[in-house]
């Protein structure tokens, strides 16, 4: 807009023309004042930077257990992709902690929740509180069947499978001889629990075939830790000590089964299969402290995950349970893995 007379003034004896030119520099001065957009040097305003417009709150059962902490990190990477801001909470193995992760997603209006539950029956009327807000549930490694809730989808690793794959490591690293076995559980997580089925079920029908008999003996809370797996090893070893074999539900009571059979002089008697692969629990196997590894793929759960909520965003109607096969990983593995030492 040209401004009113009133505010510009023509001098006597100065050019009319060049007081008009000066006259429209001057609007065009008044014109360049503070807008609310940047501008680059040929004046295109900068679009501001997209704000994710969508949230995704995740619960996992300990981020101090490295296998959780990568799912938590891929979940953050790919949801940032698709334009999700991602929360990552740990649930420490506290159902009631958990509990009150999932109530605080579901006042934040969160559109999608992911846990691992710290215990699958416990944590079923907080998932009610989900589904009753319209917040899909996604479960990741560790399942909850139980009746009652809405699951839009469980992905996990084969823990039954993969514990199938334990028991062939143990028969394996047993031999002709066979002997007692201990098993290092972690009861409350379901998918420990599949585990621990899947390699029973390996052992039981290896000594129904009448080949040397293995025993498990004793099975003992572990916590899923390498400092309770500690603990577990030295009961299982005072209670039985022709022990032979040891299966931990994961690495880091596997090599807490270790550390206790090394003090005690047995590390070279005793075979620990462990589960899990991480990088941690594969170092041990290429060095000979752990017989196996049936491996997960912690990475894959967690952009799957994020794949799930956007198709299922769209509508698409999911399976149930998308698992994820393990994979048996001995030392040969190890000495050709170039992330090892």
């Amino acid at each position: 807009m040209i401004p009113k007379k009133s505010h510009i003034r023509f001098t006597s004896g100065f050019p009319r023309s060049l007081m008009l030119l000066a006259a429209c520099a001057a609007v065009v001065t008044i014109g360049c004042g503070k807008s609310n957009d940047k501008a680059t040097s040929t004046g295109t305003p900068v679009p501001k930077a997209t704000q994710p417009t969508s949230k995704i709150g995740v619960s996992l059962l300990t981020l101090e257990n490295p296998f959780f902490k990568v799912i938590g990190d891929n979940i953050v990477l790919e949801g940032k992709k698709h334009g999700y801001e991602v929360i990552v909470v740990s649930g420490d193995k506290d159902v009631s902690k958990q509990g009150n992760q999932i109530k605080d997603f579901i006042v934040q209006g969160v559109n999608a929740i992911v846990l691992s539950p710290c215990d699958s029956k416990s944590i079923v009327p907080v998932i009610q509180e989900a589904n009753k807000a319209g917040i899909p549930v996604f479960t990741v490694d560790i399942p909850c069947n139980e009746p009652g809730v809405k699951i839009a989808t469980q992905i996990a690793t084969d823990n039954f499978g993969g514990g199938r794959e334990a028991g062939v490591a143990m028969i394996e690293a047993l031999g002709e001889a066979g002997g007692p076995v201990a098993v290092l559980h972690f009861k409350q997580a379901e998918s420990c629990q599949l585990r621990v089925k899947g390699f029973t079920e390996v052992i039981d029908a290896h000594n129904a075939s009448g080949k040397a008999k293995i025993d498990i003996v004793t099975e003992l809370e572990s916590g899923g830790a390498k400092d309770q797996g500690y603990k577990a090893t030295e009961d299982a070893m005072q209670a039985n000590p022709e022990i032979r074999g040891i299966f931990a539900i994961n690495d880091p009571a596997a090599l807490g089964a270790w550390a206790a059979l090394s003090k005690a002089g047995k590390a070279d008697q005793v075979k620990i299969i462990g589960f899990d692969g991480q990088p941690e629990g594969k170092q041990a196997i290429k060095e000979g402290k752990i017989y196996a590894d049936p491996i997960q793929f912690p990475d894959k759960m967690g952009v799957q995950i994020v794949d799930a909520i956007i198709r299922h965003s769209k509508g698409e109607e999911l399976p149930a349970q998308m698992l994820i096969p393990t994979s048996l990983y001995r030392q040969a593995d190890a000495d050709k893995d170039p992330e090892l030492k």
